[in-house]
């Protein structure tokens, strides 16, 4: 029966709705143009005026046939729900914080290169219901429509995938089983990627890790490729100590294929970061100030304030603790402290809402030791604590250090531009003081050095903070929350 606008169940049988004039109809495509704005005044998700269900996902042909019209009234307080598990594009880790919704109109193009997104602003196709993915990746949507087949949307930042599901059986808990469905895509074809840079080096095979993490082979190329991941040569020999020679004279390369441009061309210029997405540096076994000169310094931190993406590994701490003010203020830098033990643990640190999230996510995917600490192997020391706007997430005593028992930061983050209000930052920074350390080989012709399966625990911690780099720009201090 119908009170109110909104349907109950009697007897286990759902009576189809006719005639609700609230409820508009559609083309009966799954995602059509997008639709009008306003609120939806039968349905209390929409009271917000945020979204509109008008001239949205349309099925059928009655007068009543968008999703919203499909969204039941249970007795007792109860609701259909859809729930499931979000993983990586290889399907085997559950990821946290992932935006799960319905969309009543079409999802917008996702811009490609550095943008200042907002919490809640990357998220289009007026979403009917929302949440995100806790610590062991899984999603409950409650209130969603039932007797229809159901669009879904999967986002963290510019990975995004749409999927249909099956239509939800109404005032039950429904779930998408199917886990090859539900995991991020793995290339263009299955959906949003973002344009990824990946500076080699003599110490971190950073591309071996996202082949890992599910990205195919076909969307590694060398620099102005289609693919979403571009290869640069950083400077450095592979699996060698110093001293290295120059970019020039370590050309990695495609199998094959181009060998590598190099990274300083690619950092030096604005216009070229500005195209990325999200950068990734790995070690190249020292500083190499002569290849990080003020200008690439200066474009650097502008990549990163405009809302650029950064990951940095080890002696890539030379942009901050020697790059314009205020970014050596993040941190007390140090180049000559011995580095810890190899391997040691590190401590997580779960004094803030995304540090406990990491601490239980490792727990729910094999990464910690029995006592909660995480096996670090390659640990080092270039980092005493943290600073002006900057996060710690996992430390270690160090008892090479003098004095000794000295804390070395392995993991820390800040958002840019520093000297900027929280609301207005655009960017993130990921420093890591810890290398891969995989089993895989840097300085082979791409794939034939990534010779690992499996991700190691500190691997494991190192896929979350990539995910968690590519999410909308939010302070450490807050939990994630779902948009409206």
């Amino acid at each position: 029966m119908l009170i109110s606008g909104r349907w109950f169940i009697r007897a286990s049988l759902l009576v189809p709705l006719v005639g609700l004039a609230a409820c508009g109809g559609g083309d009966g495509s799954l995602f059509p143009g997008d639709g009008g704005n306003g609120a939806d005044a039968t349905n209390p998700n929409h009271g917000d005026g945020s979204s509109s269900t008008d001239g949205g996902l349309s099925f059928g042909d009655g007068a009543c046939s968008t999703l919203a019209c499909h969204q039941v009234a249970c007795p007792g307080g109860g609701s259909t729900t859809l729930s499931g598990t979000v993983s990586d594009p290889a399907g085997k880790v559950p990821l946290y914080n992932v935006i799960v919704y319905i969309p009543t109109t079409a999802v917008k193009p996702i811009t490609v290169g550095a943008t200042c997104d907002q919490c809640g602003g990357e998220v289009t196709g007026d979403p009917l219901v929302s949440t995100i993915t806790d610590a062991k990746g899984q999603f409950v949507l409650k209130n969603v429509p039932a007797g229809v087949p159901l669009p879904l949307v999967m986002q963290i930042g510019k990975w995004r995938r749409q999927i249909t599901l099956p239509a939800a059986k109404a005032c039950m808990a429904n779930m998408a089983a199917d886990q090859n469905l539900t995991r991020l895509p793995r290339n263009q074809g299955e959906g949003d990627l973002p344009r990824i840079a990946i500076s080699t080096g003599g110490a971190d095979p950073l591309e071996c890790l996202l082949r890992k993490i599910g990205i195919d082979d076909a969307e590694f190329m060398t620099a102005g490729g289609a693919g979403r991941v571009h290869l640069y040569a950083g400077s450095g020999v592979p699996n060698a100590q110093p001293p290295l020679v120059a970019a020039a004279q370590f050309a990695p390369s495609l199998n094959g294929g181009a060998a590598f441009a190099g990274s300083q061309a690619m950092w030096s210029d604005p216009s070229k970061l500005a195209a990325y997405d999200l950068l990734l540096l790995a070690c190249e076994g020292q500083q190499n100030a002569n290849t990080k000169p003020p200008a690439a310094l200066q474009a650097m931190y502008q990549f990163e304030s405009m809302g650029g993406r950064v990951f940095a590994s080890h002696w890539h701490d030379y942009w901050f603790a020697s790059g314009p003010a205020p970014l050596p203020s993040t941190g007390s830098w140090t180049d000559l402290t011995p580095p810890p033990p190899d391997p040691s643990d590190g401590t997580l640190d779960t004094s803030f809402p995304k540090g406990q999230a990491l601490h239980d996510w490792l727990a729910n995917v094999g990464g910690l030791n029995p006592n909660g600490t995480l096996p670090i192997k390659q640990a080092k020391h270039n980092l005493n604590s943290v600073g002006n706007g900057a996060q710690q997430w996992i430390t270690m005593p160090n008892p090479n250090a003098t004095p000794a028992g000295q804390t070395a930061v392995e993991y820390m983050t800040f958002n840019t531009p520093l000297d900027v209000d929280a609301g207005a930052q655009c960017g993130r920074v990921v420093y890591s003081d810890l290398h891969v350390s995989s089993g895989d080989m840097t300085g082979q012709p791409f794939p034939l050095g990534c010779v690992t399966k499996d991700l190691s625990p500190q691997e494991k911690a190192l896929e979350f903070m990539l995910f968690d780099l590519s999410s909308c720009i939010l302070g450490d201090n807050q939990p994630p929350v779902p948009p409206k």
